[in-house]
């Protein structure tokens, strides 16, 4: 599971090069001093990370509800069909049912506050950026989600979401020093191969589901034995 998100990360950074690129293209990074630039570039990145695990928190509790109620095997077959299903079915059609609607006056504050942060060169300015940037709505982050959500646990939640985070940050960061060095052809082949490798993670999580007896594949199901004893005077 954890291989999982930093494969979808290190995919989803050729997605997120297009998305937040132009934010990564105008970072106010300091263009003399190597070492100082790498310094904001990190802080960039322990903001979005930071962001990402607070994400992973909240869904992880989510996921924990269902773990609680005994429904951790079918939420991952129900978390690995929706990642089939965004991938499968038609934008067009998708988009007919606006699911991020009710998030437009919270994201509308964050972007806001992301041109103001944008503005500044203090030296929290970076941690700021890549906190906001971190909300930001993103399809990629939305798998990510649902994994985080499938592990059923707080913690898990919040480390799949991270390790997701530190998948990007390899192109990110190049994307950052190099500014926009993918041409068209190169972001047209990647963008084909993005949703195969998501239909093959929600598969992934479809056989985990199921339970199988496949190690570290589909491990079988761990059912606690009840055991009661009676002592008789």
């Amino acid at each position: 599971m954890y291989i999982s998100a930093i494969i979808l990360g290190l995919l989803g950074s050729f997605h997120c090069v297009g998305m937040c690129g132009p934010i990564a293209f105008i970072l106010p990074v300091d263009k003399q001093h190597l070492g100082k630039r790498s310094l904001q570039i990190g802080l960039y990145h322990t903001g979005r990370l930071l962001a990402y695990g607070i994400i992973g928190l909240v869904f992880g509790l989510l996921g924990k509800s269902f773990y609680l109620f005994g429904m951790q095997q079918y939420l991952s077959i129900v978390v690995g069909a929706m990642m089939i299903l965004f991938v499968v079915v038609p934008a067009q059609t998708l988009n007919k049912y606006n699911f991020s609607k009710p998030l437009y006056r919270f994201i509308g504050k964050i972007k806001s506050a992301l041109g103001k942060e944008l503005k500044k060169k203090s030296p929290d300015t970076f941690l700021s950026i890549g906190f906001l940037n971190g909300f930001l709505p993103c399809g990629l982050v939305y798998m990510a989600v649902f994994g985080a959500i499938a592990t059923g646990d707080l913690l898990t939640g919040s480390l799949y979401m991270v390790l997701f985070g530190l998948g990007t940050i390899p192109l990110m960061t190049t994307a950052i020093y190099m500014g926009n060095f993918l041409n068209g052809k190169i972001r047209q082949h990647i963008r084909k191969a993005i949703p195969v490798f998501v239909v093959i993670i929600g598969m992934l999580f479809i056989l985990r589901g199921l339970g199988l007896g496949i190690k570290y594949i589909s491990p079988a199901p761990v059912h606690p034995q009840i055991t009661s004893e009676i002592e008789c005077h």
